[in-house]
């Protein structure tokens, strides 16, 4: 038996609010990965995690909240909370190393198209193992088109995303670039649900079962209080905020005052040319 799909269920306010959330991830992990760029490479790992961390949760928490709006008319939708977790991992893990990679290496070339590829991979593998998750009287059915969509939707926003985080020209362009990764992973998102079918086993009782809202909700509080915690940080790194340029500070030396400076070498002065007769005979030549 074929089941009745709707993702809309709640309207427009899932989309929507699904998509800031993805921008709100996007901007912060975009912010996180260009400061990485402009400090010493001793403090690097810990803004590269944390920008991995609020790219991963915010996408995670997007497509949690998008699938607040989904439904099988025909049957009710429960989820595996271990499943479900294991997504976020997936999502955090995977797009941290594409962001280091990029973050020690640079967004250029090679490690462009490997950070960007991985992250890309690391988004549409969180999309289905989250997918996979779902527990219905049914079995899902995916088209292999969409499928194959979505993932190259999703590599070619995060390398877009993780170029765009190279840049380093201020607020507004990172505000610019969040607002484009939101709207490709939101694409992506429900490119792959287009090619979403139910072929259910049985008949139930769909109004016997928790709404999805009820059953997603208190597992989005965690990575909602996460973004929150990461916007905080932000907000207190005002060079960070206001994308003012800054070369990378150079490690400090073990027993070298931090602000000590090499003193040039001297330059002897010029000795003085002897010629035959001394220098009055100088003189007068």
């Amino acid at each position: 038996m074929q089941g009745t799909v709707d993702g809309f269920s709640y309207g427009l306010v899932t989309p929507v609010v699904a998509y800031l959330m993805a921008c709100l991830g996007g901007a912060l992990g975009l912010r996180c990965t260009t400061r990485s760029l402009l400090i010493a490479r001793s403090w690097r790992p810990g803004w590269l995690a944390l920008g991995s961390a609020a790219i991963g949760s915010g996408i995670w928490t997007m497509h949690f909240i998008a699938m607040m709006g989904f439904r099988v008319e025909e049957a009710p939708i429960h989820y595996d909370r271990a499943t479900t977790y294991a997504s976020l991992g997936v999502a955090i893990v995977m797009v941290g190393v594409g962001i280091f990679i990029v973050g020690y290496r640079g967004p250029s070339g090679a490690a462009l198209f490997t950070g960007g590829t991985i992250t890309g991979l690391g988004v549409a593998s969180m999309h289905y193992l989250g997918m996979a998750g779902m527990r219905l009287d049914g079995r899902l059915q995916y088209s292999t088109l969409s499928v194959t969509v979505s993932v190259v939707i999703a590599m070619a926003a995060a390398t877009a995303a993780l170029w765009a985080a190279g840049q380093i020209r201020g607020f507004t362009w990172s505000v610019g670039a969040s607002l484009v990764m939101g709207l490709a992973v939101s694409g992506m998102h429900y490119t792959g649900m287009a090619g979403v079918s139910v072929h259910l086993h049985g008949t139930a009782d769909p109004s016997s079962g928790e709404s999805a809202a009820s059953l997603l909700a208190p597992m989005l509080i965690g990575p909602l209080a996460f973004l929150l915690l990461a916007g905080v940080v932000v907000m207190f790194d005002p060079r960070m905020v206001m994308g003012g340029a800054e070369r990378p500070r150079e490690e400090q030396k073990p027993g070298v005052p931090a602000h000590s400076h090499t003193a040039p070498p001297r330059r002897r002065p010029p000795r003085p040319v002897v010629t035959r007769g001394g220098p009055r005979a100088s003189q007068n030549r």
